[in-house]
């Protein structure tokens, strides 16, 4: 296993917490398993008959305990193969399981990626409109030149070009949006503008988000979540370990559940998934990319000479946030993974920990 510069384990990254594109595999070519909708049945599929390392299980499920998990899950070809859970509820009030809803952080951002394209297929919107167009003119404290440059694009890609050096990252009224430099000459982890995708995408459909959300993508692959606010600015996403996994299993089988077309634009999923710009080539719309020759990480205006994830297969892209909530894709082997929990140590976006835990999961997974 390669160490982390000591750099990245020594600051508390905050997340609200060009290389080659990947190349994705034909799913066709093995039978995918989807979960019937309004069902808790899933079926399941042994680490045996996989030809999986069973002796290596303990030691992950071990690690995954001792860093505060509460939710672990791998789906292979949409089957379950492990799924383990540890501790109490948010409240403390009962054991974890299949049925508690927890916090997706940042990684809910992935699910706003998907309404964005699935907006944008629907002929509401484009990604490449100013986002003026959708908030109207004084969204931002910039004078109408500048703030006519940033699109629904820059704010999918991190690429606003708005000053990130201010007390408070989340706050989304104009006076906090200041100017620092042209959208998409600079990339920076800035929670606000995303926050602000969710204005954006209420404008266009004329729906609120939490409606959008259910009839574009939770009723079509049986997921049951909320998007709740948190503080004065940001809304988070609570919902089940398994509706993540549904949600990743989307993901894997390129925005299509079974054979319903959930997020049909097969260009818009490709540069969801690819690197949106050069300025951070481990970074596509809202989700996070290995096998890149570079990174910028939360609370860094600086490039790191590393991949995401060195111990993760490179072809591994990932919604992230804090304190390690986790919904993964593997393409190249048809395999999702789900960690929600809390902190495993000091860092509130636990690198280490992710890097650490693919080791473990690596050691499983034989092909």
């Amino acid at each position: 296993m390669k160490p982390f510069p000591i750099i990245i384990l020594s600051i508390i990254f905050c997340l609200a917490c060009s290389g080659d594109e990947p190349e994705l595999n034909d799913n066709s070519e093995q039978e995918m398993y989807f979960p019937p909708l309004n069902s808790n049945q899933w079926e399941t599929i042994s680490t045996e008959s996989l030809g999986w390392n069973s002796n290596k299980i303990s030691e992950l499920l071990n690690f995954l305990e001792t860093n505060n998990t509460r939710a672990f899950i791998i789906l292979k070809n949409g089957k379950i193969v492990i799924e383990e859970y540890w501790g109490q509820n948010i409240l403390g009030t009962a054991n974890f399981d299949q049925n508690t809803n927890w916090y997706w952080a940042s990684a809910g951002k992935t699910i706003t990626a998907t309404l964005t394209g699935i907006a944008q297929n629907e002929g509401l919107l484009n990604i490449n409109d100013k986002t003026s167009d959708y908030l109207g003119e004084g969204w931002t404290s910039l004078m109408s030149e500048k703030e006519n440059l940033i699109t629904i694009k820059d704010q999918l890609s991190m690429t606003t070009g708005l000053d990130y050096d201010i007390n408070n990252l989340n706050c989304t009224t104009p006076n906090c949006l200041q100017y620092r430099s042209d959208a998409g000459t600079q990339w920076y982890y800035h929670n606000a503008p995303y926050t602000l995708l969710r204005d954006v995408i209420e404008s266009a459909t004329q729906t609120a988000y939490n409606q959008y959300t259910d009839e574009k993508l939770e009723n079509k692959i049986g997921m049951s979540g909320d998007w709740i606010p948190n503080g004065s600015f940001n809304n988070v996403y609570w919902s089940t370990a398994r509706d993540m996994a549904r949600f990743g299993l989307l993901m894997l089988n390129k925005g299509v559940w079974n054979e319903t077309p959930v997020l049909s634009n097969e260009n818009y999923y490709n540069e969801m998934i690819n690197s949106s710009q050069d300025l951070n080539p481990s970074y596509g719309y809202l989700w996070w990319l290995n096998g890149k020759n570079s990174v910028i990480l939360p609370g860094f205006d600086f490039s790191i000479d590393m991949p995401l994830a060195d111990n993760a297969p490179s072809d591994l892209f990932a919604g992230m946030g804090k304190n390690g909530q986790y919904v993964e894709i593997l393409p190249s082997q048809n395999i999702v993974v789900i960690r929600m929990g809390e902190a495993p140590g000091d860092d509130l976006v636990p690198i280490q920990f992710h890097n650490d835990m693919w080791a473990k999961i690596s050691e499983i997974i034989i092909e």
